[in-house]
């Protein structure tokens, strides 16, 4: 059916392109070509490695051309000032010296101006030096152009780098403290702090039992939560944390079950509670008792930690809510059971460690339940609350803060004595915490002070020597938890009188604060709330459809000349009611006298005396007993 057609079309390509384009034959009687893929790519390749070479070799061209002006102008500027000076001998050797250190200091800084600008840079002011009692003319002919400033060969690098010499030397340069921002979380203690690991999101948990949700990107600077809940109901928060991958929260309350939120705070998985009726502790489901502290494992997301005032340390599978993984039973020096008050995992999640009220610290290899690893005694006085333990980032050192006012150091490998201890720390609350800077050289812990006892300060220690760098005073109350996230480099504190602060630096810091901060409060307006909806009606009569509303502002001016819809609420009457409106007790004889049986105050605690306080009465004047009985 088609042959006729493609003939035509290959006579009309033949005969007349121009007319077979228009029409749209020009394509029929063409054969297809072959395209050799491998052969235009290696054409491709060759051109750009052509290319590449010539470009480099005019690079080298020019350099090699503007190294021998460089050269050439001073040397022909020497020669002159060697056959005019009078001390031929001494000159030269002086130049051959400022070359050859131009050249040693050239090689010992890689960072900096090149080998040629510092040669030209230190040759022409140390002959300028020398050359003092030489003419006017030979220094105009000696220097072209006008001279280099004397800081000329300091430049913006080496600069910085004398900086960062100065900050590793002195690590107080390193505290992000200069501006501070004050989150409102209540007017409780701020118990427990959490920052996801991207250090979006901060959450606060107080004795209030709130947990409230902040958002650094989403706040400007009214510095407000977006969520508020309390997910143990009327139980104080003791510990908050967001897993390594952040999507989940650990909830650690006065209850004993623990909970995982997401990340906008809804409830995931709840522990189970244990039978508080066996004695061995490794046969029931979960805790019996009021949990203490809990942390995530810092490798596999789904597991966490918890330990409580039952006696054990127990680790969680957050698809498994029904029972523990596996229990650790710390124990005393007696081998009776002691209670845990904190717990945490080492850096790579190998080892769990836990301070416990008789204040020993005792380490479990996270396989090998039964017996401990590591364990020291007497890390801390007996009887008081470890309030927190913690590992370096580097995985090598054990932080402990203890109730008994001090902040230990511990090599886990030669556990029976500290590294390093600090004392005089007052801690009032069993979460008090301690952390490592992100470059692990500071360590950092927070004072309790009583009401009115002075401010509540944060300590900065020298891990090495723990010689006390710096310190801040937060707030007038004690000062709980502390945090120290190490990619936003920003300090977070919770303290004693429901504030949550945080401390950034704008240089050294990234977003988190300094992201809501610039951000301008947004303007609340009030009057809306009077407005009222407008209904569409399309198919209502004219006389009942109400007009389409124009604006928003001008339906307020109406609704406020309106004395109906702008009329003020009238506040309850207290008293016996006026301008003929009841009181609060209301006008019937009944109320009345309910209220007045209320305010009744004689004292009826004794009742014979009470009886017997008519009893003169009533045998004079017999009215109610007496005559019934005459007859």
């Amino acid at each position: 059916f088609f042959s006729p057609l493609v003939a035509d079309a290959e006579m009309l390509g033949t005969a007349d392109p121009e007319l077979a384009s228009t029409m749209g034959f020009s394509g029929f009687g063409k054969k297809a070509r072959t395209f050799d893929l491998e052969a235009m790519f290696e054409q491709t390749r060759r051109t750009a490695v052509e290319r590449s070479r010539k470009v480099l070799e005019a690079r080298e061209r020019e350099k090699e051309d503007q190294t021998e002006k460089e050269f050439r102008i001073p040397y022909a500027a020497s020669s002159v000032s060697a056959s005019r000076a009078t001390r031929p001998g001494s000159t030269l050797t002086e130049r051959e010296s400022v070359c050859s250190e131009s050249e040693d200091t050239s090689n010992e800084a890689l960072s900096g101006p090149s080998m040629q600008s510092q040669s030209s840079a230190k040759g022409p002011a140390e002959d300028s030096d020398n050359d003092d009692d030489d003419d006017d003319e030979d220094d105009d002919e000696e220097f072209i152009g006008p001279p280099l400033p004397p800081g000329f060969k300091d430049s913006d690098d080496d600069n910085d780098n004398d900086d960062t010499e100065e900050e590793d030397n002195n690590p107080v340069k390193k505290i992000p403290d200069s501006h501070e921002i004050t989150l409102q979380h209540g007017t409780k203690t701020v118990s427990a702090l959490g920052l996801d690991p991207s250090g979006a999101r901060l959450i606060t948990g107080g004795y209030d039992y709130d947990v409230k949700f902040w958002d650094f990107a989403g706040m400007d600077a009214s510095l407000q939560a977006f969520r508020s809940l309390q997910p143990c109901e009327c139980h104080q928060i003791k510990s908050l944390q967001y897993s390594s991958t952040g999507d989940v929260i650990l909830v650690v309350s006065g209850n004993s079950q623990a909970k995982v939120l997401d990340r906008d705070g809804f409830p995931v998985m709840e522990c189970i509670k244990g039978d508080q009726y066996i004695v061995d502790m490794t046969n029931t489901k979960g805790h019996t008792a009021m949990l203490n502290s809990g942390c995530w494992h810092p490798k596999i997301k789904e597991e966490f930690l918890t330990c409580s005032n039952d006696g054990t340390v127990r680790t969680w599978d957050v698809n498994n809510e029904k029972k523990h993984k596996s229990v650790f039973k710390p124990r005393s020096v007696q081998g009776k059971r002691v209670i845990p008050t904190t717990c945490t995992y080492s850096r790579d999640g190998k080892l769990i460690a836990a301070g416990c009220q008789d204040g020993s610290i005792q380490i479990w290899d996270r396989n090998m339940s039964v017996h401990t690893k590591f364990h020291c005694r007497q890390a801390h006085a007996s009887g008081t609350d470890t309030s927190c333990l913690t590992f370096s980032y580097d995985g090598t050192v054990l932080a402990s803060r203890g109730g008994d006012d001090t902040l230990k150091l511990w090599d886990i490998r030669q556990f029976k004595k500290p590294l390093n201890s600090a004392d005089g720390l007052p801690s009032f609350f069993p979460m008090t915490d301690c952390c490592f800077s992100p470059d692990d050289k500071i360590l950092v812990t927070g004072t309790s002070v009583k009401k009115g006892g002075g401010s509540g300060k944060l300590f900065f220690f020298y891990r090495e020597t723990f010689q006390k760098l710096y310190e801040i005073e937060v707030t007038d109350a004690s000062v709980v938890r502390c945090l120290w996230h190490p990619k936003l480099n920003q300090i977070m504190v919770g303290t004693g009188n429901g504030l949550a602060k945080v401390y950034y630096d704008p240089v050294k810091s990234q977003r988190g604060a300094k992201l809501c901060v610039v951000k301008t409060k947004r303007k609340e307006r009030q009057a809306e709330t009077l407005t009222q909806d407008y209904i569409i009606t399309p198919h209502a009569l004219p006389m009942f459809r109400e007009p389409r509303q124009r604006s928003t502002r001008k339906q307020l001016e109406k609704d406020r000349l309106d004395p109906m819809k702008s009329h003020k609420p009238e506040p309850p009457v207290a008293g016996a009611g006026r301008g003929g409106r009841v009181g609060t007790h209301g006008v019937t004889l009944s109320s009345y006298i309910v209220k007045n049986i209320a305010l009744d105050k004689t004292d009826d605690s004794n009742p014979r005396e009470a009886i017997l306080r008519h009893a003169k009465e009533a045998e004079e004047n017999p009215y109610w007993v007496a005559p019934a009985y005459a007859k």
